[in-house]
């Protein structure tokens, strides 16, 4: 049997890639961390953000995939309330930017080891609400109905999602441990990273409910 493959992986990937780059809870606990402690701990904190994020969209997919196949007001209604959730999202990060990143900078607690490092990523990616509403929202408008197996083209567009955010963030965590005096010097540089993050997720949330517009 061969199997079913999205017809928009390429359009999905830039999605996915654009969600992730936006500084979320994920990002800012990773940059946390490598201020505090360095690449290593921020490593060690993307791979469980990631186990844990991937662990929620398979939950996602396996409970939206069978309904959205089956019922396309619901599919429509998904779209719609994942969009202004997205918006809403990022109105707070814009909002609540200069608390977040002083925050983010006042992080002093005693150092984890590598499983806690690796367990209190896993929380954080698990319960992300950008990473629950991507999934939610976002990833259906990607399936291609006609071909059918809607759940098993959302698994490939979540591990899609996931090894993008691994390279991503990754890469994120070795930045800022490796000029980590730079980002919590100055914390105008958190703020503005928190304000573009803000401002990716509403023009995503505003894309979503335009593409379910163009579609009904």
């Amino acid at each position: 049997m061969t199997p079913v493959i999205p017809s928009r992986l390429w359009e999905y990937s830039i999605a996915a890639f654009l969600i992730i780059l936006a500084p979320g809870p994920s990002v800012l606990f990773t940059i946390a961390r490598a201020i505090a402690w360095g690449r290593a701990t921020a490593l060690l904190t993307v791979l469980g953000n990631v186990l844990g994020m991937y662990t929620m969209s398979v939950f996602v997919c396996f409970g939206l995939g069978p309904i959205l196949s089956r019922s396309h007001l619901f599919f429509n209604l998904v779209q719609w309330g994942g969009g202004f959730y997205l918006i809403y999202l990022g109105y707070c990060a814009i909002k609540d930017s200069p608390t977040d990143a002083e925050g983010m900078r006042q992080i002093i607690e005693e150092k984890p080891n590598s499983l806690q490092t690796v367990r209190q990523g896993f929380m954080v990616g698990a319960l992300n609400p950008k990473g629950m509403v991507f999934f939610a929202a976002i990833v259906p408008q990607f399936v291609d109905r006609a071909k059918g197996s809607i759940t098993f083209q959302m698994l490939i567009m979540a591990t899609i999602f996931a090894a993008i955010a691994l390279l991503s963030d990754g890469s994120w965590g070795l930045l800022a441990g490796t000029i980590r005096e730079w980002f919590a010097r100055d914390i105008k540089r958190l703020i503005r990273m928190r304000v573009s993050g803000g401002l990716v997720m509403i023009c995503l949330g505003v894309l979503t409910i335009g593409q379910s517009l163009l579609h009904r």
